[in-house]
This record gives C-alpha cells, structure tokens and sequence, in this order.
C-alpha cells in the first residue's frame, strides 16, 4: 500500500499549472478582483463540503472517491486551457474544490485503517510523513518543469500536462487496497455526519486533538503563501529569490520525513518541537537577511513534523466508524483558521512589514508549547 501511497501523493501535488494559473487568467482579461473571486469560489466551494464528504468517505468507498476527485479536476483543468473564460475559470475551480474536498479525510483513514489491520498503526506517522515529503518534491518539481513546458508548448501543453497527472493520480487511486465494508444509503451519510459532530462536541480528547491540527496546520501553511515577500524583504536579487524558496521548501520536505523518529517524542517533547520552530522563524525573519531564512527553513519542517504528529495523534483518538468525517472536522478547522491568519496577517504586515508579522504569528505556537508543557495530553506514540 505504501508504494500506492507514495505514487499518488506525489501526482496529486505534480500540477504544472499550479505556478502559472493566476497569469493564465490574467493573460485571458480577467482584472484582479475577478481572479480574487475565483480564489474566494475555490475556498468557499472547499468549506462547505469538507465535512459533508468527509461524512460520505464514512458511508461508502474512500477508494471511490480518491479515484473521483482527481478526474473532477482534470476536467476543470481541460475547461481553462480550451475555453478560457471566466465562466470556465469560475466552473473549473468548483470542481477543483469539489474533487480536494472528496480526498480530504478520505485518504487519512483509508491509509489509518489499513494500517491498523496490518498491526502496523503506529507507522501511520511515518508513513503519512513520507507521503507528505513526496507532495512536496512534486511541488518543486511542477515548478522547475513548468517554465521550459510552458516555452515549449504554452498554456496547451501545461493544461495537457496537468489534465495527463490527473488522470494517473486517478489510476493511481484505484490501486488503493480498501478491506472495509460501508454502509451504503443516505441514511447512513445523515448518521455518519451526526455522530462525528457529535463527538466532535463532546469527547473532549478527539476535541482537543481536532484543535490542535487545526492550530498547527493553519499558521505556518497561511505563512507559506508570504514567504516570496519575507525572501524579497531579505534584498537578495530577483534571480536568487527561487532558490531561497526552494530552500524553505527542503526544510518542511525535511520535516516530513523525519515523522517516524518524531513519534518518539512525548508531550515535553512535542511542546519544545512547537517552541523551538517558533523561535527560529522569529529568528529568521526579524534577521532580514538570506542567512536568517535558514532558520524559516527550519522552524517551516519543524511546523511540518508537528503537523504529521498532530494529524497522527487525532487518528489514534477516533473511533474507527466516524474518522473520515472527524478528520474533515480539522480540515474544516484548518480552512477557517488560514482565513483569520490571513486577515491578521494583511493587519499587522501592512503596519509593522512581513519579518515583523512573521515573529508575530510564531506567539500561538509558543502559546500551545506553553499549555503543553504545562499539562496538556500525551503527543507521541499510542501508550501500551
């Protein structure tokens, strides 16, 4: 399953379009506020079905749906590049945001519960780290492929590039072993949606869990859209920035794969991760220079390690019936959170500039490091 795993985290993120899609509309007329719908579309479609298919991922085959969501988006991604307009722009991204909000929650507890049958649920952290880390080599690898494509070929061969990644993530998918039986009817998806509010509302350590990947996820994935501004208020030359990026980047690839020594650690343990990256990316950004962005590097895969452990240690708590619709709960968590980030983040840059604003939004990890260290729960590995 691993292999399977691996493969499809790698071609759901190895998108070439994802570093050129705002200059496609740009270049088909669409003005700035008509690109910030679609992005607002894209996020709104995303929120309002986390949950809800997350429920479905509960009552019928999680494989179905990681194996549906990649073909939404490629025919989404077919629609911009042969009618790019804003209607097809506007259509393409609800079917992106359906197709992500169909994998969501879906992926984590198939590979959990899959896991779990081998006897092998403590890998989950490791397991779900490397698969991380691939996503992300992808990224980089769209991002240094997608400019020669784009010479050779245009906006045609990006879209046929991407739409062909789409398509192999879907074959991908179906070679996902799933040994669950669901329930089937919509009765089922009411109950499943019922019964994982419910225990969000009411256990208090699924609760806590849920808080804590949505805390740690939001943050510092708010913080990864401004990193070119943090990289370009260092005043390194244009052709440098790239590199810089790239650097922050291997820093949380860096973080994924060090999830299996990372289950190791305990509570203490867990808090002084979170505390120790705030300060380095306090560090790192208020040093204004290239060499302080080493330190972003390492507080963002310190931030990445935490986000594994956190979303490892919320799948040891769920009942294994309602863990797809649990899991959508953080991820609905996540979104609401990286939209108030982002809010505050536009307050405190626009007043103070981004090395400031990025120390600023280091204070709630070091907040949550604190309340840990103070007597929070266990963060490590399932006790005997």
């Amino acid at each position: 399953m691993t292999a399977t795993l691996y493969g499809y985290a790698f071609l759901d993120e190895f998108v070439l379009l994802y570093p050129l899609y705002a200059l496609l509309f740009s270049d088909a007329g669409l003005t700035v506020g008509q690109i910030s719908f679609l992005f607002a579309l894209w996020s709104v479609t995303a929120v309002v079905l986390e949950v809800p298919s997350g429920a479905l991922a509960d009552a019928v085959s999680r494989r179905l749906l990681l194996w549906l969501g990649p073909l939404l988006t490629a025919v989404g991604f077919t629609l911009w590049v042969l009618t790019p307009s804003y209607w097809a722009f506007a259509l393409g991204f609800v079917l992106w945001g359906v197709g992500g909000a169909l994998g969501s929650g879906a992926l984590e507890a198939l590979v959990y519960e899959e896991l779990d049958r081998l006897g092998a649920a403590d890998d989950y952290a490791r397991v779900m780290g490397r698969a991380r880390a691939a996503g992300l080599v992808a990224v980089m690898a769209a991002m240094g492929l997608a400019g020669p494509v784009f010479a050779l070929g245009g906006y045609p061969a990006v879209g046929a590039a991407s739409v062909l990644t789409c398509l192999l993530t879907a074959a991908t998918a179906s070679r996902f072993p799933e040994h669950r039986s669901p329930a089937a009817g919509s009765a089922s998806w009411a109950g499943t949606l019922r019964s994982g509010l419910a225990a969000a509302r009411t256990d208090r350590p699924v609760r806590a869990a849920l808080l804590l990947v949505a805390l740690v996820a939001s943050v510092w994935g708010a913080l990864d859209e401004y990193t070119p501004l943090l990289v370009g208020d260092t005043g390194v030359p244009g052709w440098a920035a790239p590199y810089l990026l790239l650097l922050i980047w291997a820093g949380a690839t860096a973080g994924s794969l060090l999830a299996g020594a990372g289950e190791r650690l305990g509570r203490t343990g867990f808090a002084a991760l979170l505390g120790g990256s705030a300060l380095a990316l306090a560090a790192g950004a208020l040093a204004r220079t290239p060499a302080g962005l080493v330190l972003v590097a390492v507080a963002f895969g310190g931030f990445q390690l935490a986000n594994v452990l956190a979303d490892a240690r919320l799948q040891r708590r769920i009942d294994d019936t309602g863990r797809a619709t649990l899991t959508s709960v953080a991820g609905l968590g996540t979104e609401l959170a990286t939209v108030a980030v982002f809010g505050g983040y536009a307050a405190v840059a626009s007043s103070t500039g981004h090395s400031t604003a990025f120390a600023v939004f280091g204070v709630p990890y070091l907040v949550t490091a604190l309340v840990m260290a103070a007597g929070g729960t266990e963060c490590g590995r399932r006790k005997p």
